[in-house]
């Protein structure tokens, strides 16, 4: 089953020094299904690698190594999103509406959510949207591991 994949996890892929449970899972699965994103996730994970580039934080060359192992993956981009829901979920759950449009994402389609924001983890629930969660899931994939997109 494919599931909605956030900047926060994919960003986690990224950093040597970022290890999360939930972050591991999710590439767990992406070796077997597709991680679904909107559109606005690219511009997100690469201005995430650009203002770490910044921090001295990661190199030029460790964001373009990155981002080819990224395009390896299994994922497909959203572009079609319900404007009025986004705007909805953003209101009601005070989410921005970037943040929105991935649990927007994740209703439409009926699939789960992963991610590490804790707003929108709150946000989902509420709203019936299951997670990616190490909570309920088998075996941690350790960043270690030599596919994992940083290596």
């Amino acid at each position: 089953m494919a599931f909605v994949l956030d900047a926060s996890i994919t960003a986690c892929w990224a950093f040597d020094d970022e290890d999360h449970p939930d972050a591991s899972l999710a590439f767990e699965r992406m070796r077997a299904e597709d991680g679904v994103v909107p559109c606005l996730w690219w511009f997100e994970v690469r201005n995430i690698l650009i203002v770490n580039e910044r921090r001295r934080r990661i190199t030029e060359s460790d964001t373009a190594s990155f981002l080819r192992n990224l395009s390896l993956l299994r994922i497909r981009v959203d572009r079609s999103p319900d404007e009025n829901a986004v705007l909805r979920l953003a209101r009601t759950h005070r989410l921005s509406v970037y943040d929105a449009t991935y649990l927007e994402l994740a209703q439409r389609e009926g699939l789960p959510l992963a991610t590490l924001d804790a707003d929108l983890r709150r946000a989902a629930l509420r709203e019936g949207v299951a997670l990616v969660s190490r909570a309920a899931a088998a075996p941690e994939v350790s960043p270690a591991d030599p596919t994992f997109p940083g290596n």
